[in-house]
């Protein structure tokens, strides 16, 4: 059984394809087993690369490690082959770390989620990284974590193929306050990175208040 001391971040995290890049967005709200607020200032974007950046759901200690061990791998085989690696290869390489952290035995499961963008001599890409380690693109949008189906039902409707950057940033907002305001494990704040011909990059950071005052 689960052990409900286990922090995890809850979440809601988007990420929309444009015209000239992409934006990752996510909540701030990190929780324990869904039910109690213990972080309300949790970074759940992170910059990879100076080219790639990645969201994260699910288990926080699993995803820190995994995080830690794909960071150190891409500096070494950078070294080694003398040229960054592709986007397709950086997403290989987390979904087998993946792949191999859900199926060890564990008494607490390592579920993960992430959503992976970056540039590179291709272009631009959008993946999404499955719990069970698979690789999906996106060529439009995609969701995960426990706020998805509120944030899909804004995607599905406001979404335009070929939109700009700066219009998806504003799409991003909507869609996070929109699985704000239902899910309870989403919450305090939104992060932005968007991907562009510039590299990766925060646009964003905006924390909510909650608290009430008279």
């Amino acid at each position: 059984m689960e052990d409900k001391n286990v922090m995890h971040t809850g979440t809601t995290t988007i990420g929309i394809v444009c015209r000239d890049g992409i934006i990752l967005a996510a909540d701030k709200r990190a929780t324990l087993g869904g039910m109690i607020v213990v972080d309300r200032k949790c970074e759940k974007v992170l910059l990879i690369t100076e080219d790639i950046a990645l969201t994260t759901a699910g288990t926080v200690s699993d995803i820190q490690l995994l995080v830690k061990i794909v960071k150190a791998q891409l500096k070494l085989e950078t070294i080694r082959r003398e040229k960054k690696l592709s986007i397709k290869a950086v997403g290989n390489l987390l979904a087998s770390l993946i792949y191999s952290n859900i199926r060890k035995m564990s008494m607490i499961t390592g579920v993960t989620g992430f959503l992976m963008a970056g540039k590179d001599a291709t272009g631009f890409t959008l993946f999404e990284l499955g719990m069970d380690g698979s690789l999906t693109k996106f060529d439009t949008y995609v969701t995960n974590g426990s706020g998805m189906m509120f944030a899909l039902g804004v995607l599905e409707n406001e979404y335009k193929k070929g939109m700009s950057v700066e219009e998806g940033i504003k799409l991003a907002v909507k869609v996070i306050n929109a699985a704000i305001q239902r899910d309870t494990a989403s919450g305090n704040g939104i992060d932005i990175v968007t991907i562009t011909k510039d590299g990766a990059k925060k646009v964003l950071t905006k924390e909510v208040e909650t608290r009430l005052s008279l």
